[in-house]
């Protein structure tokens, strides 16, 4: 994703599995101020990706755009101060 804006996604609503339209991401765990450290993911080649702080599986979803997940709402988009 060089040159562009990475995707961030959370799992507030603890969802065992979070399918996504990117493959190259960050997982904030849940929204502020009950988020984990803000880690960059790279599936690769793969399909699926353990976040290993909050244990959320990310599933490639080529259907999907980069800020839609299935289960929706699972896009992180960060609030003014």
């Amino acid at each position: 994703m060089a040159g562009g804006t990475i995707p961030h996604f959370q799992n507030d609503q603890g969802h065992a599995a979070i399918e996504i339209g990117v493959r190259e991401f960050m997982c904030v765990g849940a929204n502020p101020p009950f988020d984990h450290p803000h880690v960059f993911l790279d599936m690769g080649a793969d399909d699926e990706k353990i976040c290993p702080y909050c244990s959320t599986l990310y599933r490639h979803n080529a259907k999907l755009g980069p800020s839609q997940t299935v289960p929706a709402g699972c896009a992180y988009i960060e609030r003014a101060a």
